[in-house]
């Protein structure tokens, strides 16, 4: 039953000391300001107000609290070493051949050229052609516009990892 295991990681969760709670969401989205007010929300009824509130903080992120966030994330093709996170939201880069590895790279670049920061695609269940032909589509967005895409996005992952957080029993939870 989901609900009930939703529950008790949630509880979980919520009975983690501040700096654990803080710790644990800063890994979730790297923006201080995000974790900060998730953490302070606590203690949360149900996934649905911690899904709510994340989806508030991600809103109300400016833009140096957005460009923090999106430093935390690894550039489309090259997932963080060691990092099971990126590695599995990016799993459909895995077995991509070496020309649209290659060619990731050079478009990631022009991206990171143009706008100042990592091209950012909530990435869990895409293909590596469909990261391209997002990365290709948005690349020609003027850039306020694709500031917003950014923090849409941005909220994507953050729903999908802090459902891995409050589903399951978390794996590491560094101090």
């Amino acid at each position: 039953m989901e609900s009930s295991t939703a529950s008790s990681g949630l509880a979980r969760f919520n009975t983690l000391e501040e700096s654990a709670a803080f710790a644990v969401l800063h890994e979730v989205c790297a923006s201080r300001a995000w974790a900060e007010r998730l953490t302070a929300a606590r203690p949360y009824a149900t996934a649905d107000d911690l899904y709510a509130e994340s989806d508030a903080a991600t809103a109300g992120l400016t833009t140096a609290d957005l460009t923090e966030a999106m430093a935390g994330h690894p550039p489309i093709g090259r997932p963080k070493p060691g990092d099971p996170t990126s590695s599995r939201e990016q799993r459909g880069m895995a077995g991509a051949s070496a020309e649209l590895k290659e060619e990731m790279l050079e478009l990631n670049l022009a991206y990171q050229e143009k706008f100042g920061h990592v091209f950012l695609v909530c990435a869990t269940g895409r293909t590596g052609e469909q990261m391209r032909d997002a990365l290709k589509e948005r690349i020609g967005n003027p850039a306020g516009r694709e500031r917003e895409i950014v923090r849409v996005e941005l909220g994507k992952i953050n729903r999908i990892r802090l459902g891995r957080l409050v589903e399951d029993e978390p794996g590491t939870q560094g101090g």
